[in-house]
């Protein structure tokens, strides 16, 4: 059973991604170092004895259409409104809509633990908590004051309507359209599919954000618009009134998630109503719907990045503690009588080390993210866009990194219990089922690794990226000059990944700058991964430096392993990035 892991998510928090001298230079308001401990640890409790135990019911039931209504797992109904009503929906809303203000770090913290109790459950909340951002920055007054307050509270969930049938990543070319209304309001006629909780039966209203092109829009992705489409219209008095003609059509049958109702919705087929059409009401302006969007799916990216990483923390306990249970053989050195722990056997403590290694640096990754974001948002000028600029930067490489160190530790997971990870029963090929999806949604990691190349590389004119690959040269240096006994070649190995990270990375801003951008991108995805890995060594010892103090030698001797058996990786990966375009280039024949 997973068990929350705060004190590890409290040191990430503090130690690495930079939560202690934020709060020591009071950047984050009243925040103390005591409040942060004490949400923590009630949402690790939350995440350890409610979400937790209803995930299998979860998986083993899922979601089901019934008569035009989605259901929802048995008891998922009661733990959403404790969830809920504990405030959990609130943490980082504006105050001005009941919402608590707090920073993203712990937003992201609790995000983490969610999802390790439930992935399928945290969707729900995750994409609310994404429409209340969007609403937030981009509403009317009236809209905000009509849907904000029971959005935050979470008495009301939201959603994110972008993906049609013919276009998926390709907005440009949906084919949702809105009509103009002589009242102000907007008619949506279109469908929407992968629909994230687009229907079901927990709370009174849904209010949809969904992407639609007006009549006289212009072509492309410049005319698209957004409009605020709720499931049940709202009275001027604040109560529910008639229901809006929209509905679900049909939810998806998928590999994980089974929990989360995956919807395709419809807008405006007559199904209710007076006459056909969605009632909708225009978010930001006119044809400028996708820069409105773009603030629910950036944080959406960092939360998407977080499931990444509450898989690995789940799989990872799950394994560690198969390995300590399950007894085979006799590994080298083994005393005991009869068969050892497979913990015990080589082979097996290298995948648990790996799965451990890459679960902590997809946190530290992530929470730097969400640091980088809540400086941003507290400072300014110069140093505001500053870290505007390194939350764009490590946004790309957080969702994809964390997500595909998602599957891989799942996988690993599966291979250390062996025939019985094959089975459903041990609950280890669910967390993989479910993990699998984190690369795909909310961009696929591949359009990360081209955001990153071609738009976030370039910013400042390289000078944040470069800024950057200086500050994690200053922690390998640290890491030299220190006096801890079992680094071994941390040093070194860190340095090496450094260097093989700024010569792809000036590789690359050389061919963006020579208009060679097809050479740039065919090396983008491993340069993504370069980066993660890279980091993955410069976290995991800035983690092993702060805790001098702490006595937890087991962040040292995970620091060394990561830097003397993962991060050599990068090498290769700065050899593709660097001349693997030409033979990609060639090899393309093979489809014709």
């Amino acid at each position: 059973m997973y068990k929350a892991p705060v004190e590890d998510i409290a040191f990430t928090l503090k130690h690495v991604a930079g939560l202690a001298p934020a709060l020591a230079e009071g950047r984050l308001g009243d925040l103390s170092d005591d409040l942060v401990d004490a949400i923590l640890s009630e949402a690790g409790r939350f995440a350890t004895e409610e979400v937790a135990p209803l995930a299998e019911i979860g998986d083993r039931q899922g979601a089901r259409l019934v008569d035009g209504k989605v259901i929802v797992p048995e008891g998922w109904d009661t733990l959403y409104r404790a969830w809920a009503e504990g405030g959990w929906n609130s943490l980082t809303a504006s105050p001005d809509f009941g919402g608590q203000g707090l920073p993203h770090m712990l937003n992201v913290a609790a995000l983490e633990m969610w999802n390790s109790g439930s992935m399928a459950f945290a969707l729900g909340p995750t994409l609310t908590m994404g429409a209340v951002d969007a609403l937030t920055a981009h509403g009317s007054e009236a809209l905000k004051a009509t849907y904000l307050p029971k959005m935050v509270s979470g008495e009301w969930t939201g959603t994110m309507n972008l993906t049609e049938p013919h276009a998926g990543s390709d907005l440009g070319v949906m084919k949702s359209r809105a009509e103009r209304r002589d009242d102000g309001t907007y008619r949506i006629f279109g469908q929407k599919i992968y629909i994230t909780w687009g229907e079901h039966d927990i709370t009174d209203n849904i209010i949809h954000l969904v992407l639609a092109r007006l009549p006289d829009a212009p072509a492309g992705t410049r005319g698209i618009s957004l409009f605020l489409v709720p499931k049940f219209l709202v009275n001027a008095d604040g109560s529910l009134g008639a229901r809006n003609d929209l509905h679900c059509h049909s939810i998806e049958h998928k590999l994980g998630i089974h929990g989360s109702p995956t919807c395709t919705m419809i807008y405006g087929d007559g199904k209710f109503g007076d006459e056909p059409g969605a009632i909708g009401y225009l978010v930001g302006e006119e044809n400028k719907g996708l820069a409105c969007m773009f603030t629910m799916m950036n944080n959406a990216r960092l939360a998407v990045g977080m499931q990444g990483v509450a898989i690995c923390e789940a799989a990872t306990q799950k394994a560690i503690q198969y390995a300590k249970d399950r007894t085979q053989g006799k590994a080298p050195g083994w005393t005991g009588s009869g068969m050892s722990p497979i913990i015990e056997h080589p082979d097996v403590a290298r995948m648990l080390v790996t799965m451990k290694a890459l679960t902590q640096g997809a946190r530290a990754i992530c929470y730097a993210c969400a640091h980088a974001t809540d400086i941003a948002h507290t400072a300014e000028g110069d140093e505001a866009r500053h870290f505007a600029e390194r939350a764009a930067l490590l946004t790309p490489i957080a969702k994809s990194f964390a997500t595909d160190a998602g599957v891989d530790v799942a996988s690993l997971g599966i291979q250390v219990h062996g025939g019985m990870g094959f089975i459903e029963e041990t609950g280890a090929a669910r967390l993989w089922r479910d993990a699998r999806i984190a690369p795909i949604y909310e961009g696929t990691n591949g359009i990360q690794a081209a955001d990153l190349v071609t738009r976030k590389l370039p910013l400042s004119g390289g000078a944040q990226v470069r800024g950057f690959i200086a500050e994690l040269k200053e922690i390998a240096e640290q890491v030299r000059a220190s006096n801890l006994d079992g680094f071994g070649e941390t040093a070194e190995r860190l340095s090496a990944s450094l260097a093989d990270l700024e010569e792809a990375t000036d590789w690359l801003l050389a061919r963006l700058a020579a208009g060679e951008a097809e050479a740039a991108l065919s090396g983008a995805t491993p340069y993504q991964r370069l980066f993660g890995l890279t980091l993955t060594g410069a976290y995991l010892a800035k983690g092993a430096l702060a805790d001098e103090d702490h006595g937890r030698p087991e962040r040292l001797a995970l620091c060394r392993f990561a830097a003397e058996n993962l991060i050599a990786e990068t090498a290769a990966l700065k050899d593709r990035v660097i001349r693997g375009a030409d033979s990609l280039a060639a090899a393309r024949m093979l489809f014709g």
